[in-house]
């Protein structure tokens, strides 16, 4: 089973092989993802530099300067390039290890994109861009402040702008007394309000769309 998990601004899917920030693809060379995902996965444990490259590159005889290279790469894709470091941990004379806080916020099948059941028969999801998030049972909190379940990267979006909350076959939207504002199809929300699929709105400058996926069905099923 492939993953999507959040840690800071970026998403990590290891499903379609991407790094989101905030919705925008990051590009990573093939083994410089590879690394990330073994890294992230094998969190928070130091993994030994001979697993990392027998993973990588299998069988194949590498040299001393090509992880070292390649860690460089991801480092650099994350902005990690200051001390003490944010994501990736060098452990002298050992390897190497994940040292951020990743969050799992959806689990992805082999055949297909997410699709979580959230206390129903449906699936609730939030597309911004071409990024997709899975919302959760209960409440569903959007904005800048680190660990909510919708992160967003834009100076237009409060720490806790807005939230969803997911109740058994209904879903409705909620401003936070946001600065910028919360806008359903146009209008101010002033109270909480339902929300159906294909329904669009605003925080801020960022616009998403809800979508309520039905059990069993997946994104562009035929």
């Amino acid at each position: 089973m492939a993953e999507r998990l959040q840690f800071d601004r970026f998403t990590l899917d290891t499903g379609t092989r991407e790094l989101l920030s905030a919705g925008a693809v990051v590009h990573l060379s093939p083994k410089a993802f590879d690394l990330l995902e073994i890294l992230v996965q094998k969190r928070p444990e130091a993994v030994p530099r001979g697993e990392i490259e027998k993973r990588i590159w299998r069988s194949t005889h590498v040299s001393d300067t090509s992880l070292a290279g390649l860690v460089g790469e991801l480092r650099k894709a994350l902005g990690d390039q200051e001390r003490p470091a944010r994501f990736v941990r060098t452990v002298h004379s050992f390897g190497y290890a994940f040292c951020g806080t990743a969050t799992a916020t959806a689990t992805v099948s082999a055949a297909g994109p997410a699709v979580v059941v959230a206390g129903g028969p449906e699936a609730y999801r939030l597309v911004i861009g071409r990024r997709e998030i899975a919302l959760v049972p209960g409440e569903n909190v959007l904005g800048r402040q680190a660990g909510v379940i919708v992160w967003l990267d834009s100076a237009s979006v409060s720490r806790r702008h807005a939230r969803i909350v997911i109740a058994p076959g209904r879903a409705t939207l909620e401003d936070l007394g946001s600065r910028n504002g919360t806008r359903l199809a146009g209008r101010a929300v002033t109270a909480p309000v339902p929300l159906a699929d294909g329904d669009v709105f605003e925080l801020g400058s960022v616009t998403m769309t809800f979508r309520v996926v039905p059990a069993g069905e997946t994104e562009g099923a035929p």
